[in-house]
C-alpha cells in the first residue's frame, strides 16, 4: 500500500508541476485579492496558476481585526460577496460583517470551483525578463521550505503572459522586479499610514499593469503607489482582485 500512495502522490504531482509549467495566468499570493482575480480570470477560460509562500490561504484575513473573529465589507463589495455565495450581516453605516474563516474557504472554493489551481509552499525568487522591449514573462520559484531551510539550490521556472503581485504589504514581486530590472521603470513609494476609507476607493482606482506582462492587486497596490493602508476591511481587496482580472481580460484578449 505505502508503493500505491507514494506512487501516486509523485505521478500526479509532476503531472500537475508539468501541465502548470507555463501558464496564462500566474499570481503570487492566495489572499482576499489574489483568490477573487483567480476566480474571475479562471470562469473567462484563462489557464490561471497560484503560487502561495505558506501551506494555507487566506492572507491577512485570518486575524480577524486584532484576533476578533470578523472582519468587514463594505455594501460595494456586496456583488463580489454573493458571487462567492459569502454569509454576511448588516453592521451600521452600510458596513456588513463577515466571519474570517467562511471568507478564506469560500473565496478559496470560489477559485479552485472556477477552475484555478493552487500550489502551496511555494517561493518566488526571482522574475523572468526578456528585452526589446522589456516585457515580464514568468519567474523562478523553489519550494518554501528549501529557504527556510537556508539550502542553496536553483530554482525552476514557471511561464506566464500575465505576471500578478497579490503578495500584500511587502510587493515582493514587483520589488524584486524593479530592483534588478531598471529598465522597467518601476518606482515603489511605499505605503502610507492608515486612512480607510479613502485608501479603500484608491486601491481599487490604482490597481492596474505596472510594466509590460506585469500587474499589481490588493494591498500591495498601496505599497507600489504610496496609498494609505485600511486595516481590517476587505471591500476594497476584493474590488481590486476583480478589477485587475478585467484588465488582464482586456489585455490578453486584446
Amino acid at each position: 500500500m505505502e508503493l500505491e500512495i507514494q506512487k501516486a502522490i509523485i505521478k500526479y504531482g509532476l503531472e500537475d508541476l508539468y501541465e502548470y509549467s507555463d501558464v496564462d495566468v500566474l499570481i503570487v499570493g492566495a489572499g482576499p485579492s489574489g483568490l477573487t482575480a483567480a476566480k474571475y480570470l479562471a470562469e473567462k477560460g484563462f489557464k490561471t496558476l497560484i503560487y502561495e509562500r505558506r501551506l494555507s490561504f487566506g492572507g491577512g484575513i485570518g486575524g480577524g481585526g486584532n484576533m476578533i473573529p470578523k472582519v468587514v465589507v463594505q455594501e460595494e463589495a456586496l456583488s463580489i460577496i454573493n458571487d462567492f455565495k459569502i454569509r454576511y450581516k448588516r453592521a451600521d453605516n452600510n458596513l456588513y460583517i463577515i466571519d474570517p474563516a467562511e471568507l478564506i474557504a469560500k473565496l478559496a472554493t470560489g477559485a479552485l470551483e472556477a477552475g484555478a489551481k493552487i500550489f502551496l509552499g511555494v517561493d518566488v525568487e526571482d522574475v523572468i525578463v526578456r528585452e526589446d522591449p522589456p516585457k515580464v514573462v514568468g519567474v523562478l520559484w523553489k519550494w518554501s521550505a528549501i529557504e527556510i531551510a537556508g539550502l542553496h539550490v536553483d530554482p525552476l521556472y514557471t511561464h506566464s503572459k500575465a505576471l500578478v503581485d497579490a503578495t500584500g504589504h511587502d510587493a515582493e514581486i514587483i520589488r524584486i522586479a524593479a530592483e534588478k530590472n531598471p529598465e522597467l521603470n518601476i518606482n515603489i513609494k511605499g505605503t502610507r499610514s492608515n486612512w480607510s476609507e479613502t485608501s479603500e476607493k484608491l486601491v481599487v482606482d490604482y490597481t492596474n499593469k505596472v510594466a509590460e506582462g506585469l500587474y499589481v492587486t490588493g494591498i500591495a497596490v498601496c505599497e507600489i503607489f504610496g496609498l494609505p493602508r485600511m486595516g481590517p476591511i476587505f471591500g476594497g481587496m476584493l474590488r481590486s482582485g476583480k478589477k485587475i482580472a478585467e484588465i488582464i481580460e482586456k489585455d490578453l484578449k486584446g
